[in-house]
């Protein structure tokens, strides 16, 4: 206690710093789980939460009971998989390639241009996916599309086209953002190890292969452990807004978000929305501990924790 105190005392001014982001991490983080029994209540306004009756599980048979709760399951996998996996290549890719360039005005100005989507909601992007698509007025359909033969076409009525639509949007909105990361790491990696690489004769590529990959490994399996706690969930407003919550594009572009989302404007049933947010945080808590568990068991360098 007499070591605490003296270490109190000894970091009070970063200690201080620490409260207000604590703080907000409490508030948004932790007072919400009051609210996880919500998904084993048939809540009604007039008793309230705490006086509503006890539901068991039937609210999470909201997920399971019908047809369409196997395809928005392997929709939602299959999505953020792709997410995962191609996002982690291509934001490693362009931060290579950007932590290449010399100029470092020019490479400001990459770094700019690159992570300026992010900061676009989904409803302004849904807008510039429109213009693309417009079945009259879209720059795509009406000026690309004929010189490969096809006209007349109305992408909202295609949901085959859509998985590829979608990748695109994600990956013009996310890899920006996704390789700034990697580029603060690479820019943390020694300069003496690439002086004495070039010292040895490697060339650029075995640089990349046997310096910049290698260190940043621990960095790529960590931002990959924490993507598979949301592999069950999806931008909501990816697969709502850009497909303007369009009935012929469900097969392919309906997700557990959209479809518990129309369950709740039609039901009104907050019980059985919760249900389904516990379940997929639940899937997401084991998916980042079975797969730290695993970077641990071929790495414990590389785990999370």
């Amino acid at each position: 206690m007499v070591r605490l105190g003296r270490n109190v005392v000894k970091y009070r001014v970063l200690l201080l710093m620490l409260l207000p982001p604590a703080a907000v991490f409490f508030i948004n983080c932790y007072i919400p789980m009051f609210g996880i029994f919500i998904a084993f209540k048939n809540i009604n306004y007039v008793d309230g939460i705490l006086g509503s009756p006890w539901a068991g599980w039937s609210n999470f048979r909201f997920l399971f009971a019908t047809s369409d709760a196997w395809r928005v399951t392997v929709n939602t996998i299959s999505y953020n998989a792709a997410f995962i996996v191609t996002g982690l290549i291509l934001s490693v890719a362009v931060a290579i390639a950007v932590n290449e360039v010399r100029s470092r005005l020019a490479s400001r100005f990459y770094q700019t241009v690159m992570i300026m989507p992010n900061f676009l909601s989904m409803v302004v992007v849904s807008y510039i996916v429109y213009a693309f698509l417009h079945p009259e007025y879209g720059f795509l359909v009406k000026h690309v599309l004929p010189l490969f033969g096809y006209s007349d076409v109305n992408a909202y009525m295609h949901p085959q086209a859509w998985p590829y639509i979608l990748w695109l949007t994600k990956m013009w909105h996310s890899v920006g953002i996704g390789s700034v990361i990697y580029l603060a790491a690479i820019t943390g990696i020694s300069e003496e190890l690439y002086e004495a690489a070039v010292m040895d004769g490697a060339g650029k590529w075995q640089q990349i292969v046997r310096i910049t990959l290698p260190l940043l490994t621990p960095v790529m399996v960590i931002l990959t452990i924490l993507n598979l706690g949301g592999i069950f969930r999806s931008d909501f407003g990816l697969f709502y807004h850009v497909t303007l919550d369009s009935g012929a594009l469900r097969s392919t572009t309906d997700v557990i978000d959209t479809y518990v989302y129309r369950g709740l404007i039609q039901l009104n049933d907050l019980g059985m929305s919760s249900a389904a947010n516990f379940y997929q945080s639940v899937v997401g808590f084991f998916l980042v501990i079975g797969a730290n568990s695993l970077a641990r068991r071929l790495n414990r360098d590389t785990a999370l924790f």
